[in-house]
Parts: structure tokens; sequence; C-alpha cells
């Protein structure tokens, strides 16, 4: 049987798949993007225990998960648009390569600085599940790329959903240094791996790195749909974001008494949303994105408004809170992967681009959700954050109903 390595993905937009893309293929490429993009989330619950070890001052404790956050919007920009210019297989491997060395430097840091600098590169190199994505898409023929990108996507979505419970029981057992050495070991091997079992893709677009990182602001403002769907998912990333800020501080309050196990279970309710995404894909594959889009809109909106009033721990109230979080869950998983699979569909030789573009505004989004809902829970309490996070998603049904029928 002739290795897989051997297989060159063409570019030409012109070209298809001569059959599907293996199912095995498609489950590792899941399950390779949900181990990178983990490496972003592991430090978001440990913030304290890392704070104290490294002599880090409380009020610039936040640096541990923005710089990471940094880095990886730095790296969706400057380092995923290369997809478009270098063979993607060992372009993805020498960021795994790279992201080993962050964590295994943030594993033995012993000050502040050094810490800090490992926590930006852990951002930069976790880009490359961002390569791999429009990677998938590119294996996939147009009839299957929505499902395609769905299912890639739902091994990403489990990655950061299970992200967080993961490194709080494993911090609890072995200290917080071990997800860091674990994730260097996962990352190590899946690069080693990838490097073998991946097809090589050899992308032809002929363009310098300045002409590429130019032609950015050009796609974006020539690309409609990109801009579109930008909006739409930075507004509901955004909430996303606000609602797990706050949510666990709403656990962690006298009025609810939640241990950190306990919130790391509650966390565990956000997995369902990955079912959002192959389902997505297929509907998007139908022709049904518009009304697809519009359903993800408004799911968002209503987990937002359904906790709005909680004030104490009962059955009823914590209920409510995980019928919220799998809603929201559900619908910025869905929302997702429509969004990716029209940008997908608009042409070959731009995806990595498109992708580093789309992650990169929406990420932003993200970013302000967080630090607006952070402020808003300890400025005005839990109603004033809900409040504030279902305002996002009816702004971005409102920009929805400008678009028209048409995906």
């Amino acid at each position: 049987m002739t290795s897989t390595t051997n297989v060159k993905v063409s570019s030409n937009p012109g070209s298809r798949n001569e059959k599907e893309i293996p199912g095995w293929l498609l489950l590792f490429l899941a399950a390779a993007c949900g181990i990178i993009v983990a490496n972003l989330y592991y430090a978001q619950p440990l913030v304290e225990p890392i704070r104290q070890a490294i002599g880090l001052s409380a009020g610039s404790a936040g640096l541990i998960v923005t710089l990471t956050q940094i880095g990886y919007a730095a790296g969706l920009l400057l380092l995923v648009p290369l997809g478009d210019i270098l063979e993607n297989r060992k372009l993805v491997s020498v960021l795994l390569l790279f992201t080993v060395a962050a964590l295994a430097l943030s594993a033995v840091a012993g000050s502040a600085p050094l810490f800090l600098l490992a926590a930006l590169l852990i951002g930069l190199g976790s880009v490359a599940a961002q390569i791999l994505v429009p990677y998938a898409s590119h294996l996939a023929s147009e009839e299957s790329r929505g499902r395609v990108v769905g299912n890639v996507m739902s091994g990403l979505l489990l990655g950061i959903m299970l992200a967080r419970p993961l490194s709080s029981l494993l911090a609890g057992w072995f200290g917080w240094r071990s997800i860091f050495f674990v994730s260097a070991g996962l990352i190590l091997l899946l690069a080693l791996v990838l490097l073998r079992a991946l097809p090589k893709r050899h992308p032809q677009s002929g363009m310098t790195y300045p002409q590429l990182l130019g032609s950015m602001r050009r796609l974006l403002t020539s690309t409609p749909i990109l801009r579109r769907r930008a909006v739409y998912h930075a507004l509901l990333f955004a909430s996303f974001s606000l609602f797990w800020t706050t949510a666990p501080l709403l656990l962690a309050s006298p009025a609810f008494g939640f241990s950190q196990t306990g919130i790391a279970i509650f966390a565990l309710v956000g997995v369902a949303g990955a079912a959002a995404a192959p389902v997505a894909g297929r509907l998007a594959d139908r022709g049904w994105s518009y009304v697809a889009t519009g359903l993800a809109l408004a799911l968002v909106a209503a987990s937002a408004f359904l906790p709005m009033f909680v004030h104490h721990r009962s059955i009823f109230t914590v209920g409510l809170l995980v019928t919220a979080a799998v809603l929201l869950d559900l619908g910025v998983s869905a929302n997702l992967v429509l969004s990716q699979r029209a940008i997908f569909s608009l042409g070959v030789e731009a995806r990595s681009r498109l992708n580093g573009l789309f992650m990169a505004i929406f990420f932003v989004g993200g970013a302000a959700g967080s630090a607006v809902g952070g402020w808003a829970f300890a400025s005005g309490g839990w109603q004033v954050a809900m409040m504030i996070g279902a305002a996002l998603p009816l702004l971005a049904l409102a920009y929805f109903a400008t678009e028209g029928s048409n995906p």
C-alpha cells in the first residue's frame, strides 16, 4: 500500500478529489486540532497557583492568560497565512515542535519573566490548529466540505471545552506544572505522527511573504462575506467568553458555594456544544446556511436571557445555568462551522489567509468579552453581565437581518 505521505494535494481551484477523505484521517485531524488548541486554555483555571509559584503580583496575574492570547492572535495574522505558500505538513510540524519547547519552558519556569515568555510562545505555536482546518478543507470535495470542516471543528471544540477541567484535575493530583509536561509529550508525539501520516500539500501561489501579508488587507476589504461572518462570530464569541468568565465567579460565590471540582464538572456540560459542529456542516452542505445561521444566533441570545435572574443555588437555578451553557455552546459551535464553510468556499488559493483573518477578528471579540464580563460582574453583578451577554448576539441578529436569504 502506498504511504499517504506520498500523496500530493493540488491547490488548483478547478481540481476535485477523486474520493472522499478517509475516515481515519478525518478523525485524526479532529483529534489533532483539539489537542493543539487545548494549550490556550490550560492555564485559565490555574492562574492563582501559577502566580504564587512564579512570584507574580495579584494585579499582574491576568498576564498569564492574556499573553497566550496575544501570541495566538499574532500567530493568526503572521503565521497561519504561511499555509498559502509553504508545504502544509512541514509547516505544522515545525510549529508543533516550537510549541513543545514553549510548553517545556513553562513547565520548568521558576520566574515570572520566563513563564510569561513561555505563555506568549505557546499561543504563537498553537496556531498550527488553524492551518490544519483549511488543510482538511483542501482534502474535501465541494459537496462534503461542510461535513469535513464540521467534524474537524468538533474535535477542536472538544479540546477547548475539556482543557479547563482536565488542567484543574491534573493540578489537584500532581501540581500545576504537570499539565504542561503532559501536553509537551502529547504535542511531540503528534508532531512526529503528523509528519508521517499527512498527505503533502504544496501551495502554488508563487507569492513572497511580504506580498502574502500585504494581500491580507486587500482580502479583508474586498471580501464582504468574510467581514460579515467575522462580525457575527466576534459578537457571539464575546458573549461566549463573557459567560465562561463570569459563570465560575457566580458558582464560587457564597450564593452557590461550588468547589473548584464542582466548577470543573459544570464546565464539562459545554462538551455538548461540540455536537453542533458536524450537524451545522451537513446543513451548510445542503444549502441551509442562512436558516442555520439565524438559529445559531438566536440560541446564543436565548442562552443569556435564561439565567439572567438567577440569584441563589437551587436545583432549578443550576438547571437553568446548565441549559444556558449547552445552548450557548451549541450556537457558537454551529455558527463557527457555518462561517468557516462559507469562507472556505471562496477559493483555494487564500484559504489560510481568510481563516487567519476570520479567527483573529473574532478572537479579539472573545478577549473583549472576557474583559467586559469581569468588569460587569464586579460592578453590577451577574444580571448586568448577562444583559451585556444577551445584547451581543442581538446585535448580531440585527446585522444578520440585513443579509438576505443568500448564505
